[in-house]
């Protein structure tokens, strides 16, 4: 029922008990994440990778909770991406996560997070790496690719986590609903597959279980959407994430 190959990303710093404004405080984070990966690489038919990086609504609880301004919130989480920058470094880790939040938030919040993703962009550049967005519900995300652009990442190599079939800037990296992923198939164009699968012991199989994403691999094809298949696990993956999916299996 499974499939052969993961990409995983941090849990929020605050489900893994981290509520701090040290930054370094946050590496424990980073070393959870790394080391689950290492554990599911063992168990896979192919292999996993960690994508470390810094939720954007940690940039609420600062505020709300540890009396930060958004600026010295803003501040923290660029500090924290620094850090996970040194694992995609030193090769333990992919890619990097950030992004701004998906619901609604004051100016001063929604400027400050998109100063944090810029940055994430900057080191995203540096490392020759990709950055992957949580952000808000969105078909046309092409001002957050510019400023990737700009930066010197390329905007392919910047992806939308829990896109819909259809989105103009970044790779979609598609929610595995029937529907979008009809959509995206018959674009032509590159995306992923995901379930967004959070973990959480209260909530099971949230958003979408693990198993969901080889389930949905056979129902392309049984629609006859072979070439969509491949471009989302073997062609999109190689070209994004810069990864074989073929070569890393047993």
């Amino acid at each position: 029922m499974g499939g052969t190959h993961l990409l995983v990303v941090n849990k929020p710093s605050w489900h893994l008990g981290v509520e701090s404004t040290d930054p370094e405080e946050f590496r424990s984070v980073f070393e959870t994440t790394i080391d689950i990966v290492a554990d599911a690489t063992e168990r896979l038919p192919g292999r996993a990778w960690p994508i470390l990086g810094v939720h954007p609504g940690l940039i609420n609880r600062l505020i709300d909770d540890r009396d930060c301004s958004p600026d010295e919130a803003a501040d923290l989480m660029r500090r924290i991406l620094d850090i996970a920058a040194e694992y995609v470094d030193a090769g333990d880790a992919l890619a990097l996560k950030s992004g701004r939040p998906h619901y609604e938030v004051d100016d001063a919040v929604w400027d400050a997070s998109n100063d944090v993703m810029k940055h994430a962009f900057e080191l995203g550049s540096d490392l020759d790496c990709v950055v992957q967005l949580h952000t808000e519900a969105s078909e046309d995300l092409t001002e957050i690719a510019d400023w990737a652009d700009k930066r010197g990442l390329d905007p392919l190599h910047v992806v939308k986590h829990y896109a819909s079939g259809r989105l103009a800037g970044p790779t979609p990296s598609v929610m595995c609903k029937k529907d979008w992923l009809e959509t995206a198939a018959e674009s032509g164009e590159p995306f992923l597959m995901e379930t967004d699968y959070i973990d959480d012991p209260d909530r099971p199989g949230a958003v979408m279980g693990p198993k969901t994403v080889p389930r949905r691999v056979r129902w392309l094809r049984e629609q006859g959407y072979d070439d969509a298949v491949e471009t989302a696990h073997v062609e999109t993956p190689k070209r994004v994430y810069g990864i074989d999916t073929r070569r890393t299996l047993e």
